[in-house]
């Protein structure tokens, strides 16, 4: 009995080759939990699109999934003085958002990151008159720019990446690769209609791995029904139940994520009103579930235990059997799934 994430895996790889025909040389993206698929996993998706260049987010990533992809790896985050370090080999590409960490990266295989309007890390304009001679110490395999998903200003995408080719081409540096992250198909395209001279690479995860929604699915086994009248006690702090039903217990809890949301961006009046009624429902023990049955997401019973959840289903919906499954809509980079099965 488990939490286990199915994975239509014809879809899912017709998927990949569907991006991977938009973005010609793109680099799979696998970091965190390996966007809910793990990372050894995520290694061998690569290698069968043929990918000579992984990304990973940390020195520790890279030094778990070398054994498991025999390409390059990049590194995400960027290299900072003091750092611990992490044997990695010399396949292993380190990012730098500074003047100052290539200094401590002589000898090594790099990355340049430019500032963007992510404004969250990377060399700034003011820094590349000495940019030139800080690379001289390093192997350079291109520059990079991270851009925002959003532009609620209007601006464009395209301009940004033309702005900072324009300053690194006027700084004399060299420009054979150019690394993106957050283009649209045809925003790349236009960069390399007007670069030919430049290689634009891709870095895609969540495109790449989660776009196709409907090729895979988290259900969670049923472990345990029972029944109860409208005021029996239960669970760990004894509460009451509100109504006749079922109490439900489900393979998934906080260990595998179950119970944790991220903070989301709100954008109008409707999601902000539905936010203020899940927090006021919140203080009174009423919490969503994940999970579906009969058609309709249910209610936590009471906060996830460990490995499991206690839903509450109404005596107007059909009792749940042990060994069946419910779908859960959890979140794929913040869920640990006991097993994956491909169908």
């Amino acid at each position: 009995m488990a939490l286990t994430l199915y994975v239509d895996t014809a879809r899912w790889r017709a998927h990949q080759q569907q991006v991977l025909q938009q973005f010609p040389g793109l680099v799979p993206v696998c970091k965190g939990n390996g966007y809910g698929f793990g990372h050894e996993r995520l290694a061998d998706e690569a290698t069968r699109l043929g990918s000579d260049l992984l990304a990973v987010g940390t020195t520790y990533e890279a030094a778990r999934i070398k054994d498991y992809f025999s390409g390059d790896l990049l590194v995400l985050t960027p290299f900072r003085h003091g750092e611990e370090p992490v044997p990695l080999p010399d396949r292993a590409i380190r990012s730098v958002s500074s003047v100052q960490g290539l200094g401590g990266l002589a000898g090594a295989r790099v990355v340049v990151e430019v500032m963007s309007s992510m404004k969250r890390h990377g060399v700034t304009p003011e820094e590349l008159p000495m940019l030139a001679s800080a690379i001289e110490n390093v192997r350079l395999e291109g520059f990079a720019i991270h851009l925002p998903l959003d532009r609620t200003d209007g601006t464009d995408a395209v301009d940004e990446v033309i702005g900072w080719m324009d300053r690194l081409r006027n700084a004399r540096l060299p420009l054979h690769t150019m690394f993106v992250s957050h283009l649209k198909a045809d925003e790349l395209h236009r960069l390399q209609a007007q670069f030919p001279q430049t290689r634009f690479r891709a870095r895609i995860g969540t495109r790449l791995w989660l776009g196709d929604h409907d090729a895979t699915e988290y259900r969670g086994a049923v472990l345990d029904v029972t029944r109860v009248a409208k005021g029996d006690r239960f669970g760990y702090r004894q509460q009451k139940a509100a109504s006749d039903g079922y109490l439900v217990v489900v393979a998934g809890g906080t260990s595998h994520g179950v119970g944790l949301e991220a903070p989301k961006a709100l954008h109008g009046m409707m999601p902000r009103a539905k936010g203020v009624a899940r927090a006021g429902l919140a203080t009174v023990n009423r919490n969503l579930s994940p999970y579906v049955w009969s058609g309709k997401q249910r209610w936590f019973a009471e906060p996830p235990h460990m490995q499991v959840s206690i839903l509450f289903v109404p005596s107007d919906a059909p009792e749940p059997k042990v060994g069946e499954e419910l779908v859960a809509h959890l979140r794929h980079t913040t869920t640990q799934f006991d097993r994956l099965v491909d169908r």
